[in-house]
């Protein structure tokens, strides 16, 4: 496979004025252009999963399943989804109002947004890039598709298949780092939707605001798993460490730390040496389930957290830069100083922090910026309703990780630092979509307007009140009184 060839500069703000030239022409908007793209764009993945797995494994070294669990089986899903549903998501929706206004047909119309940036990640090269294009298409917008460099196998990959499968004349590519990226965020866009890193995420913000263009941010953070004492072991261990070792760590909603209820963590790193020795047997390093890290860059970074941690490295630890590969770690008695928990750690090393009370925790988590998940192993559901009161995040998931990231129905996003809109299913569809308020007026029935003209009247006003507004008495406010 070529090397990556990055747009020339000077291209990039002609090809962005090319497609918002193409919208204003109103090729996207007809529900059967848009269709025939979103069946391009499931062809794209379907007729190339070989070529996408390849890719991949060069990329980051990613199992099979981890793809199509991931990645491309999911974009196809909501490529079908979003054909299947179309027309019901883009119908003109009524919308209840009072007996005046009722005559004048109050309605929303779903219109296209006009031209959008989508800027993908590297840690899921495909669905992070490909799952927003799919509500982008289905919307009637014209797409510029920004892939990851860092993924340089799948950003080759995505490049040559495009055009074959997708009408360039309202999708495009452009390739690049740094340099190019920013010229990019200099064009005129109608919204703009970035995955990645909070610190890149001012910089796309700050270039929007610029130009007051919205955006979808989906950032990540460091998302907490509390495990209470009264948990079924075993089961939580088998399931945290999936969660945390899928992508090999590398995922803005893995499970970035640990907060245990003292007395449980040595049964529960014993229940978790065990599944990872199940999952990837005695010698992870040469197991076809498991994953390399992304680049030197951040093999180096996960090495120096490795080096620095003054909590105890009870499994794994072993890390070989020729080969990318850094062991499935579990570090006991993190302290909350410690380097591990300063940031996200997005790769396959797990702190455990030990609580004396699960409220310790909560305060914790609340002291700090929301993460983009959150998640609670309990059989007491009360405690684990207890936690999620009490807390902030984009997401949050009972006894499991991970698995909201699959259910399409659940909008997927964070808040505050961790993102700012959720998407996926038809979420992505209303991201893409202005809701344009519109009425229609008749021409007739004039002499019962005369009531809203001037000369104003007491009658008039009377009539006007009766036919626009309730009218209710509340009792005095409870707050005030102290009360409640």
């Amino acid at each position: 496979m070529s090397e990556l060839t990055f747009t020339p500069i000077d291209d990039i703000p002609k090809i962005v004025q090319e497609l918002r030239a193409t919208f204003l022409t109103g090729l996207t908007r007809p529900l059967a252009y848009r269709k025939e793209q979103l069946k391009g764009l499931h062809n794209l993945i379907a007729e190339n999963e070989a070529l996408f797995k390849e890719s991949v494994y060069r990329d980051l070294r990613k199992p099979p399943q981890e793809l199509i669990a991931g990645e491309t089986g999911a974009i196809r899903q909501e490529a079908i989804d979003a054909i299947k549903h179309l027309d019901q998501w883009a119908a003109p929706q009524s919308v209840k109002t009072t007996l005046l206004n009722r005559m004048n047909k109050p309605h929303i119309r779903k219109s296209p947004l006009g031209t959008v940036l989508i800027i993908g990640a590297w840690n899921l090269p495909i669905n992070l890039l490909l799952a927003p294009a799919v509500g982008a298409i289905a919307a009637g917008n014209c797409v510029i598709l920004k892939p990851s460099e860092v993924s340089t196998h799948t950003a080759v990959l995505l490049t040559k298949l495009l055009p074959k499968y997708l009408d360039p004349r309202s999708v495009r590519i452009i390739n690049g780092a740094a340099a190019e990226t920013t010229v990019l965020l200099e064009q005129k866009f109608d919204h703009m939707f970035y995955t990645g890193s909070g610190n890149i995420g001012k910089i796309i913000m700050t270039a929007a605001a610029k130009q007051l263009t919205p955006v979808t941010l989906e950032l990540g953070g460091k998302s907490p798993a509390f495990v209470t004492k009264d948990v079924d072991i075993a089961v939580a261990a088998r399931r945290l460490t999936f969660g945390k070792l899928f992508n090999t760590g590398q995922a803005c909603i893995a499970p970035d730390y640990l907060i245990v209820e003292r007395g449980i963590e040595q049964e529960l790193v014993k229940e978790m040496k065990l599944a990872i020795q199940e999952f990837y047997g005695a010698s992870p390093q040469t197991s076809q389930s498991y994953g390399r890290i992304v680049n030197n860059n951040h093999f180096h970074r996960l090495k120096r957290l490795l080096d620095t941690t003054r909590g105890e490295i009870v499994v794994g630890g072993d890390t070989q830069e020729d080969d990318l590969f850094i062991a499935p770690t579990i570090v006991l008695d993190v302290k909350l100083d410690d380097p591990l928990m300063e940031s996200e750690i997005f790769g396959p090393i797990l702190p455990i922090w030990v609580v004396d009370t699960i409220n310790e925790g909560i305060e914790y988590v609340n002291r700090n910026d929301q993460p983009l998940a959150l998640y609670v192993y309990s059989h007491d559901m009360k405690l684990a309703n207890h936690i999620l009161d009490n807390t902030r995040s984009g997401g949050a998931v009972i006894n499991d990780s991970l698995i909201q990231f699959m259910v399409t129905a659940l909008p997927f996003g964070g808040t505050g630092p961790s993102g700012i809109g959720s998407y996926h299913g038809k979420r992505t569809f209303d991201i893409f979509s202005h809701e344009r308020a519109t009425l229609v007026k008749n021409l007739g029935m004039q002499k019962a307007l005369t009531i809203s003209y001037p000369p104003y009247t007491e009658k008039k006003t009377s009539w006007l009140e009766w036919l626009l507004f309730d009218k209710v008495k509340f009792s005095d406010n409870a707050i005030l009184k102290g009360k409640l």
